[in-house]
């Protein structure tokens, strides 16, 4: 299948490691000119030299915090005097939060929701006027499939993240017209730097099968996720093959979440 990606030009936050990582690895295979973002140059570095040893091709690398508005603003004018242009918006930054109600501070709350919500806020409202000139684009926000079902001890992640499909939601009907689609991924549990630690401190006797395989009882796929499935979607999401889907919210859980 054709997915059309080809010169079209691609940000992705949180691109150093894990799912972003992968999401921009597929785009430049797929031909796509792609800006990644995160907060550690070495990390970066890195990055651009595994695409660039996979591919031959570049691509360009941003330090930047997507919880501060001004960097978000940056690396979207940056993208733009790069490659000429912007068609595609990955959101991705963040981390997992999870503590009791009680024990989670407003420091805590503040810096979650300005990483997860207000990053992907910032850097929409920037983009969004180049994808307009370019007669339309694609963003994705990448959320959790907890935030449809939150359990105990979930907090803040749960709520910035369900702030997050609803963010979707509602940018998907207000930018429709211009024909930039917004979609959100929810990501359930999904191979990972925190989760291979675990693997290794707890658990190194077993081969990383075994070690999926008895985290992953409870999914119904029985195993934890790797990170090419979840860039898989993601790249779907944001190619002309997705070309009438917006709005929606598509969970990568192995089929773990209780809502749809």
């Amino acid at each position: 299948m054709d997915l059309n990606l080809q010169g079209k030009t691609a940000l992705i936050t949180g691109a150093s490691k894990g799912i972003g990582f992968e999401t921009a690895l597929r785009l430049v295979i797929e031909g796509a000119n792609v800006a990644i973002c995160a907060r550690n140059e070495d990390d970066l570095t890195a990055a651009a030299g595994r695409i660039l040893e996979r591919t031959g091709k570049q691509v360009l690398c941003i330090k930047a915090d997507v919880s501060k508005e001004e960097n978000c603003e940056r690396i979207v004018l940056q993208t733009v005097e790069t490659y000429g242009g912007l068609d595609i918006l990955v959101n991705n930054a963040g981390t997992s939060s999870a503590k009791p109600f009680e024990q989670v501070e407003t420091e805590t709350w503040q810096h979650d929701l300005d990483l997860k919500l207000f990053g992907a806020i910032h850097c929409s409202r920037y983009a969004v006027p180049y994808m307009r000139q370019a007669g339309g684009g694609a963003i994705v926000n990448v959320t959790a499939s907890g935030a449809k079902t939150p359990s105990a001890s979930s907090l803040p992640t749960t709520v910035s993240r369900a702030a997050g499909m609803a963010l979707t939601k509602a940018m998907s009907k207000d930018l429709g017209p211009d024909n930039i689609r917004v979609n959100t991924v929810c990501i359930g549990l999904i191979r990972s730097d925190q989760i291979e630690r675990g693997w290794q401190e707890t658990s190194s006797e077993l081969t990383w099968e075994q070690y999926s395989s008895k985290m992953g009882k409870q999914i119904p796929l029985g195993r934890i996720g790797d990170t090419d499935e979840a860039a898989n979607v993601i790249t779907f999401l944001v190619s002309s093959a997705a070309s009438y889907v917006t709005g929606t919210s598509i969970n990568i859980d192995g089929g773990a979440s209780g809502a749809l």
